[in-house]
């Protein structure tokens, strides 16, 4: 069986090289020329640990190939699957399917056996439909049943983890309105279900609503334990172990129950987005999403003026250096997409305060063209130690494992007196930072602003 993947991001490129490692020929697909020749010298377009590996014995294997030829891509394909970004349009939140819509036209005009059209893009419900319109529109001759069939497999790929996620997967989710094309995605992941892996068949919308339904859940969840980490701090209390506490319980978990500075990432921010404006063109009220995400761009301005009411209640240096360690939205990426860093940093600069940033990834591979487009006015350094030289303050947004590493007693020396650390990952404690103007979240016994 052979596969086609169109687009070369995270989804697309970490999916064709797990598949080509389970044994399949996979073509990957994308129309920018120097992203494909990057690939084929095992450049990678993302971060993601281990993915140039993958992709490099796959190729050499003769398993994955890439070009911007789709003609070239899909010949003797049995499954194309859609792997391009839905970005949330500007105008209204809604999911800009601009990109979707625009390889549907470019499948039909390449069909020329029975092809399985699957969306792997996180889509609104009814997008399948809009795609079989699109190519019976483009190719009036096609039949769907017999010459295509449009399906759905939403991914569930955790940056930073997504080849573990993929190759062992908690679930997998087809959403297909025929058996031929339902049994032809069965035996595209039988490497994996053979091992125990669940795979989950259902029909194409709610496939489609699934992956809006997970995403906007956990979103919800991390937007609850950071208001609960607010009123810890207001009562007393210490919201990890209020975590431990309530996560205990098996019908809640434990993850995403991290108090942190708000979420990010090319998923949670848009899906949340678009979910509420499929509900709202639907006449229906999910008033919990909408308030989860309205809580989460409120929680990266609180931040951000915790510091500064600081060092305005201290009526300190002018103007007050801060080092930022972090700027991606976690660790394990260079995504920087909908980050904390880009609302807390900004509002630092806006009040005067000059700005020192340290990443991990600045300084490998595009990180720093990528990342020094989307942050400015802000001084970057080469190491951890280099931003905190000669500063005021430290504030850590990312939970790299580099960070949580860093001797306090040591760093101190180099920093003025009194110093400040923002922990918003709570990384360390009050005992730890003893000899700094300790803020973190959640706790009591910290310093308040």
């Amino acid at each position: 069986m052979k596969i086609t993947l169109i687009g070369t991001g995270y989804v697309g490129l970490v999916s064709g090289a797990c598949f080509s490692e389970l044994g399949f020929n996979v073509s990957c697909v994308d129309i920018d020329q120097s992203k494909v020749d990057k690939i084929k010298k095992g450049i990678m377009p993302i971060y993601e640990k281990d993915l140039d590996t993958l992709v490099i014995k796959n190729m050499k294997a003769g398993r994955l190939t890439c070009t911007t030829s789709l003609k070239e891509g899909m010949d003797q394909s049995d499954v194309v699957m859609i792997a391009v970004g839905t970005p949330c349009r500007k105008s209204d939140g809604h999911a800009d399917l601009t990109y979707v819509y625009e390889a549907a036209k470019q499948i039909a005009q390449n069909i020329n056996r029975y092809t399985v059209v699957v969306t792997k893009s996180t889509v609104p419900v009814g997008t399948a439909q809009e795609i079989v319109d699109i190519i019976q529109k483009e190719r009036p001759e096609l039949t769907l049943g017999k010459n295509f069939d449009v399906a759905s497999n939403p991914e569930f790929l955790r940056e930073g983890s997504a080849i573990a996620d993929f190759m062992e997967p908690n679930r997998i989710v087809i959403g297909t309105t025929s058996e031929k094309a339902e049994d032809m995605l069965k035996a595209l992941y039988k490497p994996l279900t053979d091992k125990g892996y669940a795979l989950y068949a259902t029909a194409v919308k709610t496939s489609e609503m699934i992956k809006y339904a997970a995403n906007a859940f956990l979103a919800v969840k991390i937007s609850f334990i950071n208001q609960i980490a607010d009123l810890c701090e207001s009562v007393g209390a210490d919201v990890e172990d209020v975590a431990r506490g309530i996560g205990s319980d098996n019908r809640i978990g434990f993850p995403f129950l991290k108090a942190g500075p708000g979420y990010g990432g090319s998923c949670f921010p848009k899906d949340t987005r678009a979910l509420v404006q499929t509900a709202e063109i639907n006449n229906q009220d999910l008033s919990i999403v909408r308030a989860a995400a309205q809580s989460n761009e409120q929680r990266k301005v609180q931040l951000a003026n915790r510091i500064i009411k600081y060092v305005q209640k201290k009526k300190l240096s002018n103007p007050f250096k801060l080092a930022v360690l972090g700027v991606t939205f976690k660790a394990g990426t260079d995504d920087i997409r909908d980050a904390s860093s880009l609302v807390i940093i900004p509002e630092l600069l806006k009040a005067g305060i000059e700005v020192t940033v340290y990443d991990p990834l600045y300084f490998k591979g595009s990180g720093r063209e990528h990342l020094a487009k989307e942050l400015k006015g802000v001084t970057w350094a080469a190491s951890a130690e280099d931003a905190i030289a000669n500063t005021n303050g430290l504030c850590i947004l990312t939970e790299w494992a580099e960070f949580s590493e860093i001797k306090l007693s040591e760093i101190k020396n180099r920093m003025s007196k009194n110093p400040l650390l923002a922990d918003f990952r709570n990384l360390y404690n009050s005992t730890l930072a003893s000899d700094f103007d300790y803020l973190s979240l959640g706790r009591s016994d910290v310093l308040g602003t």
